[in-house]
């Protein structure tokens, strides 16, 4: 359901639901550790109060821990501990162990008549009926958990989103909650970087991890790697990474975006060209393939070469040789290829627009990279390394971080990803310095948004900034089909016309 003023918590308490807000945007902005405690544990009583249920339960897991033991992080709210370990018993079956596979909400107005939990010992020993579970992250590494003692239909439904927003404000902090156990650390990516330099990938998820891993797997290799992803994720980082780690370290890096060249110019920026070969060709001229000698061949954009082009980096591949314009001799290539793309390069082959063998030879290892929706929790540090560099980079003296600014930076949607993310922040700076401000704040990354000088987000504010990312990020998966878009949300048409309108969304890529 979507959230509105009259759905509210149960017993419709305005006053409950604006503490409960004010709560999550406390435990959202906070940024010291060491307060965390007392900030959930004050969040999970009045998430208790005001929905009716009689427990909370919260718990986080790095990603490495096995089911069946105690979790890294836990917060519990009217519960003993026979009944926080009756609880962990359940997580490698059952609401919970779904919720974190499934990766979304799971709810049952009473586990004691679900066929799936009714038998467990937990239901049957502590009479469990009511039960909410939302995931923590994406991909899930935690829980929070809503149980009552009655059966009510309507305890669920009226509560989801809820304790979804609370999961997600969770999420924002998570690596804060897991690294205040002394000698823990929830950077997935610590291990990997031990072995990978990769200095200008920022971020510590666990999606980012995998990416590093298989990056490190092929590092060594001679083998071609394609870069797969959305526009924006960091696929010409990972591909000078890829090189800094290889036994060609040392040796010419050479990129080539081939959507930026003129068709008729790529294949002679390519492969070169010998003099005369084409009008304004005065003399001889090498091309990428020759500076990278003895190095690395980075293609970014590859699909977007022409067929003539795709033939020759296909002899290329297979042959090690290649002829320039012009030229009746082949030249030896001593180059290791690195190629990215955002497109569908399964689909291009089918529509014979790239050539099957091509791919296959492009494609020997495939590293796909996540878009920000799949590694939400990088992007206070990503935020903060932008600031920095554009601080550096503009001359400018160093600006501080609102707590504001990076929630809000947290829970916006970034269909761009990190390179809209790090354009924004550049913006923020020039506008943060023209004011002479001596921290970034929210309306200067967001200056359509009502400028509010630090004062905590009102009630209004929290529920419209849920509803806002909601909606668009629905939208975005939907490719804006508002048929498709309203039947996901459960609202219909009109309803979502006036949401859409009411909070300004616009489709960014029209």
């Amino acid at each position: 359901m979507a959230w509105n003023e009259q759905a509210g918590l149960a017993g419709n308490d305005p006053g409950a639901e604006r503490d409960f807000y004010r709560r999550l945007l406390d435990l959202g902005a906070h940024g010291d550790a060491m307060e965390l405690d007392p900030l959930i544990d004050q969040a999970l009583a009045t998430i208790v109060s005001a929905s009716g249920a009689q427990i909370a339960y919260l718990e986080l897991r790095a990603h490495d821990e096995v089911p069946s033991s105690a979790p890294r992080y836990w917060r519990a709210h009217g519960c003993s501990h026979d009944e926080v370990a009756s609880i962990r018993q359940s997580i490698s079956r059952g609401i919970i162990a779904r919720a974190i596979e499934a990766g979304r909400t799971i709810s049952t107005p009473s586990a004691a008549e679900d066929p799936s939990l009714r038998d467990q010992p937990s239901v049957l020993r502590h009479g469990i009926q009511a039960v909410i579970c939302a995931p923590i992250g994406k991909p899930a590494f935690g829980v929070v958990y809503l149980q009552s003692a009655r059966a009510d239909e309507a305890f669920a439904a009226r509560n989801a989103e809820a304790v979804e927003v609370f999961a997600r404000q969770v999420s924002a902090v998570a690596s804060q909650c897991l690294s205040r156990m002394p000698g823990e650390t929830v950077d997935a990516t610590s291990e990997i970087r031990k072995q990978f330099r990769c200095d200008g990938l920022i971020g510590r998820s666990v999606a980012l991890a995998r990416v590093l891993t298989e990056a490190a797997q092929v590092s060594p290799l001679p083998i071609t790697v394609l870069l797969a992803g959305p526009v924006g994720t960091g696929k010409s980082a990972l591909a000078r990474a890829i090189a800094s780690n290889s036994p060609r370290a040392t040796a010419p890096y050479v990129d080539l975006n081939c959507a930026a060249i003129p068709e008729h110019l790529l294949e002679g920026e390519l492969f070169g060209a010998e003099a005369g070969a084409y009008t304004g060709a005065t003399r001889k001229m090498p091309g990428k393939v020759a500076a990278a000698r003895g190095g690395t061949l980075f293609l970014d954009e590859v699909a977007e070469l022409s067929l003539p082009a795709q033939a020759k980096l296909l002899q290329l591949l297979q042959e090690r040789r290649y002829y320039p314009l012009g030229a009746t001799t082949a030249v030896v290539a001593d180059v290791r290829v690195i190629s990215a793309t955002n497109a569908d390069l399964r689909a291009r082959v089918v529509e014979k627009r790239f050539r099957e063998d091509l791919y296959y030879r492009l494609a020997v290892m495939t590293i796909a990279l996540p878009g920000l929706e799949q590694r939400r929790e990088d992007i206070p540090a990503l935020v903060q390394h932008f600031c920095v560099e554009a601080c550096k980079r503009n001359e400018l003296a160093p600006l501080a971080l609102t707590r504001r600014a990076l929630l809000a930076c947290a829970e916006a949607p970034w269909p761009g990803n990190i390179r809209e993310l790090g354009n924004a922040i550049e913006a923020a700076v020039v506008r943060a310095h023209y004011e002479r401000a001596s921290a970034l704040a929210e309306h200067h990354v967001f200056p359509a948004l009502p400028r509010n000088d630090g004062a905590p987000l009102t009630f209004r504010e929290a529920t419209q900034r849920a509803q806002r990312r909601c909606v668009e990020e629905s939208l975005q998966r939907n490719d804006w089909n508002i048929t498709r878009t309203a039947l996901e949300l459960d609202v219909n048409r009109q309803y979502l016309h006036e949401l859409i309108n009411s909070l300004g969304l616009r489709r960014r890529d029209k």
